[in-house]
């Protein structure tokens, strides 16, 4: 057990072990032996009310079955503890924030957090986009159903990545398809990062199938298109670390950092951060540390970040790029010019953190590395974030989620077995490596506090895939451990159902000629859930529409509703801060 751990009088349920276990592990790289050790927990309930100690009670309740089921046409578990994993990681933050408040002179604070706000700060953009809109009273959605996974005429199920549309362009003519046709496979393949669903054209699936795997490797090497095999294994690869720290070089005496003061203060009051980051895993980091009170300075490309006319766009922005960008500052800069890197140059010297998600080798391309900066600012916290970092060897895939889910083995452990392994669409490990890349910064602003010095932290999405817990063989789910069709819509039975079968169909009233599926059809959702639970079985709702999580008074504190500043839903702070009474 971590010496961290928050422990009640009775043994918690398996999820909240599982989240206390990655907190503590966290934790303990975090802090080493600290003088000083925070207060924090992860609560059963949380503010929404469910019972939050079911990973996948909490994923059928909160969406995460809805949105990791887009592509396959039905709501579905992710097999593995992913909230579990997230949550852990948001209890480590709101501890060591804790922690670093404390340092600068804030009385001491406990933190709490719950599985239910892990699964909803998960689902950032999908509730933004659900909620959004765009101007008309309609609400944007995500039509069509389909994994990008291929197939190839050996039998092999493969993940292509690429990010450029020339590449893409050419490696779809050196296997036989029409431009046009390669072209129509385009959209739905790059918007699949925020959709969920990858639509692609069957003639482009119907190309992979005619081609051997090799022949298909050779036709993505020619154009810079990586392809990853997806085995069964569930592993993730030996030996990796959430993050790496490093010091910079001594600097002198240490500057007091600025003192957090009133009794509202956030953790990272008065603290500045600047961020170069694209897509999902850069700008989490830099939105969960917003949330715990820095001022975050975004640098875009002249004319902006491309990603604000992803859509659905309302009030002028992609909401899906807003949720996880809105609050923070932006200035323009184009880095491949000198007087744009002077201007990165500037903002840095009086930066706290500098963050970025660059390719490998652009920082020192651009001269923006770790070395360069600390010579501009000693006591800088550089963070760096990757797809594979080293582990991959010098020339490693194309960095981004779904290839970190292949080779992280989470492409298996997520799916159960039974069922073809292939990534989530649900960018599980670009939310889960914005985290721990949040928490690398926290570790490394609290050694500087300590030392006086700067450092390098780097985090990837392989090594963030690494923390989700998995058994070495992929995971069996039966018929009650799915979404179950009532007659008005699905329900997930809980534990204490899924662990008494019998039970379950007694209550339900199932005979030999009627099964628990046929007896759930004949009654509403609502009658069905209070029955359980009445017999001491409760269960949840599945969630199908995330629109709904706005609505529902019991999410009341947990989601923030559109409004006149924000047009769409997003998840309030995950964190409760309360000071100590001793």
């Amino acid at each position: 057990m971590s010496p961290y751990q928050e422990t009640g009088t009775r043994t918690p349920p398996a999820a909240t072990r599982t989240a206390r276990t990655v907190a503590g592990r966290l934790l303990d790289r975090t802090f080493g032996t600290p003088t000083e050790r925070p207060r924090w927990d992860v609560d059963g309930a949380g503010p929404v009310g469910i019972d939050a100690g079911d990973e996948h009670a909490v994923q059928a309740a909160c969406g995460v079955m809805h949105v990791h089921g887009r592509a396959t046409g039905a709501p579905a578990p992710l097999a593995a503890d992913y909230v579990s994993t997230v949550t852990g990681v948001l209890a480590a933050q709101g501890a060591t924030a804790a922690l670093l408040a404390r340092r600068r002179g804030r009385p001491p604070l406990r933190t709490r957090t719950s599985l239910a706000q892990g699964a909803l700060l998960a689902l950032t953009q999908y509730l933004a986009a659900a909620t959004a809109d765009d101007g008309t009273g309609a609400r944007a959605t995500d039509d069509g159903t389909g994994l990008a996974t291929l197939t190839t005429a050996d039998a092999v199920r493969v993940e292509i990545e690429t990010l450029d549309p020339e590449a893409w362009a050419g490696f779809w003519h050196r296997l036989g398809v029409p431009p046009r046709t390669a072209g129509r496979g385009w959209q739905p393949f790059q918007a699949r990062f925020g959709t969920a669903v990858c639509p692609l054209p069957p003639e482009l699936r119907a190309a992979v199938r005619a081609h051997p795997l090799e022949a298909v490797r050779r036709a993505g090497a020619e154009h810079g298109v990586s392809v990853a095999a997806i085995g069964e294994a569930t592993t993730a690869p030996p030996g990796l670390d959430p993050w790496t720290l490093a010091p910079a070089p001594p600097a002198g005496p240490p500057p007091p950092l600025p003192a957090v003061t009133g009794a509202d203060a956030l953790p990272l009051a008065g603290l500045r951060v600047v961020e170069s980051a694209r897509r999902v895993q850069g700008p989490v980091a830099g939105h969960v540390l917003r949330l715990l009170g820095a001022e975050v300075v975004r640098v875009e490309p002249p004319g902006g970040d491309p990603m604000r006319g992803l859509p659905p766009v309302a009030g002028g922005c992609s909401v899906r790029f807003s949720a996880l960008n809105h609050g923070k500052a932006v200035t323009e800069a184009d880095l491949t010019t000198r007087p744009g890197r002077e201007a990165v140059r500037e903002l840095v010297s009086r930066a706290d953190v500098f963050l970025h998600n660059w390719a490998p080798g652009k920082a020192g391309t651009l001269r923006l590395d770790a070395d360069a900066l600390h010579a501009v600012n000693p006591r800088l916290v550089y963070a760096s974030a990757s797809g594979f970092g080293t582990a991959l060897g010098p020339l490693p895939p194309i960095g981004t989620d779904y290839l970190a889910q292949v080779h992280g083995g989470l492409a298996a452990a997520l799916r159960p077995a039974g069922e073809p392994p292939a990534p989530s669409l649900m960018t599980v490990t670009d939310v889960l490596g914005g985290l721990v890349l949040a928490q690398a910064v926290l570790a490394g602003l609290l050694t500087r506090q300590e030392t006086g010095r700067g450092c390098r932290v780097a985090s990837s999405l392989l090594s963030a895939a690494a923390l989700v817990p998995r058994p070495p063989r992929r995971v069996a789910l039966s018929a009650p451990d799915r979404p179950l069709p009532t007659a008005d819509g699905l329900l997930y039975p809980g534990a204490e159902a899924r662990a008494l079968p019998r039970e379950l169909a007694r209550t339900v009233g199932a005979t030999g000629t009627a099964t628990v599926g046929e007896r759930l059809r004949t009654r509403t959702t609502d009658a069905w859930l209070a029955e359980l639970r009445a017999a001491g079985l409760p269960s949840v709702a599945v969630r199908t529409d995330l629109a709904d999580l706005a609505a529902d008074p019991a999410f009341a504190r947990a989601v923030l509703p559109p409004d006149n500043r924000l047009p769409y839903a997003r998840p309030a702070a995950p964190w409760e801060f309360t000071e100590e009474t001793r």
